[in-house]
């Protein structure tokens, strides 16, 4: 099937890195994820990987602890720029290995915010590994950190989580796209940055949502395709009850009121539903959330969620 525009394919920092203090994994998880994407590529039209960061942040963080007393702690927009580059690096290899014949690139991909976004009134993201309540009131103290407790397991960090409002180095990836290539951007959601009135850009502590940022890109590309790979191979309502249900397809109408009764955590398959949703009312096209195994499957809506005009 010969496609008119590009590919947009959003997936989870965890799919390359399920334990943040065992890196390796990485480099195994990177050649199978090169085999998943060439699945999603269409001869002669550009494609964009837009990856998570969790873990990778995770693994930082964890580094920073170890390190407080000697070395003074990086912000989180350099953390977001450590990890674009690191992971992007990862999969260009792993692309160019699977892939030869197609250019491959990581763009380092600064995204503006608001700095009047309601995210930062309230941070919300949990980032980092946990502490214990001694541990927590230090950070508070010495970092002036914002800490929140997980009932059994301590307490993490939390940031804000902005939305994203322009993606800074759009052109370059829209002319790259343009002449075919594979391009890697918006990794983590992207560096987050807020403009001064004279035009110049500061980094801001924050992490945007990876999938918002991903249907921003899907929407400018006028992509034909929006994929968004998780760990699980469908929406499903209830999700972990005996009530559950799948979700083979549904209206971006009816994904917007399950979202809004709440069926959708903000903080795993909510940002996933929302950005296929807001994609299919931009463009007309149907977005598609599923797993790595079952993507192929999925391309013949034989798995997946299909999330539609």
């Amino acid at each position: 099937m010969n496609l008119a525009g590009p590919t947009v394919l959003a997936f989870g920092g965890n799919a390359l890195l399920l334990d943040p203090r065992n890196p390796a994994t990485q480099e195994r998880t990177a050649v199978e994820f090169a085999r998943a994407v060439r699945l999603l590529m269409d001869q002669g039209e550009g494609m964009v990987l837009v990856h998570g960061n969790g873990p990778q942040v995770g693994m930082i963080l964890l580094r920073i602890e170890a390190t407080k007393d000697c070395i003074p702690p990086e912000t989180l927009d350099i953390m977001v720029a450590e990890t674009q580059g690191s992971i992007g690096y990862l999969l260009c290899r792993s692309m160019r290995n699977e892939i030869p014949e197609r250019e491959i690139a990581a763009v380092l991909t600064q995204v503006l915010v608001d700095p009047d976004d309601p995210g930062f009134a309230t941070p919300s993201k949990p980032v980092g590994p946990y502490y214990t309540q001694e541990g927590a009131e230090e950070l508070v103290k010495s970092q002036g950190w914002r800490m929140k407790e997980t009932a059994g397991r301590g307490w993490r960090r939390v940031v804000p989580s902005p939305r994203p409002q322009e993606i800074i180095e759009l052109h370059t990836i829209m002319d790259a796209v343009g002449h075919g290539h594979l391009i890697i951007a918006g990794g983590g959601g992207g560096i987050p940055v807020i403009r001064y009135e004279n035009g110049g850009l500061q980094g801001i502590e924050a992490v945007i949502d990876k999938d918002l940022t991903a249907c921003k890109l899907a929407v400018a590309l006028r992509a034909e395709r929006f994929v968004t790979l998780t760990d699980v191979p469908h929406v499903s309502t209830g999700f972990g009850s005996r009530s559950e249900r799948h979700i083979g397809r549904m209206k971006a109408s009816r994904a917007r009121r399950l979202l809004a009764q709440g069926e959708f955590p903000p903080g795993s398959m909510g940002p996933k539903v929302e950005a296929a949703a807001i994609f299919a009312e931009c463009s007309d096209l149907s977005a598609l959330i599923t797993n790595v195994e079952q993507l192929e499957s999925a391309l013949e809506e034989r798995a997946g969620t299909w999330i539609d005009p």
